[in-house]
């Protein structure tokens, strides 16, 4: 069985415009530290999962169709 779960962590400055919150995107620097699957100190682990920088996101409007689930398709995340 495979499963997902989306942590979340508190939301940056970009992001706290329209929520507390967003998803922890793990920048590539951090991945290899993520996935060791031999690493069991929750120190260093904590540090992976804070905010991802604003300066490096972008915002932009999408259509409503992305709302439902049924709609699986690149124009979900088109700008509008």
């Amino acid at each position: 069985m495979c499963t997902t779960t989306i942590i979340t962590t508190a939301a940056n400055k970009m992001v706290e415009t329209i929520h507390n919150r967003m998803p922890v995107i793990i920048p590539r620097e951090k991945e290899a530290t993520w996935l060791n699957q031999d690493l069991h100190d929750k120190e260093a682990l904590i540090p992976v999962l804070v905010p991802y920088p604003s300066d490096d996101m972008k915002f932009a409007e999408v259509s409503p169709i992305v709302n439902s689930p049924a709609n699986d398709s690149p124009d979900c995340i088109q700008p509008v």
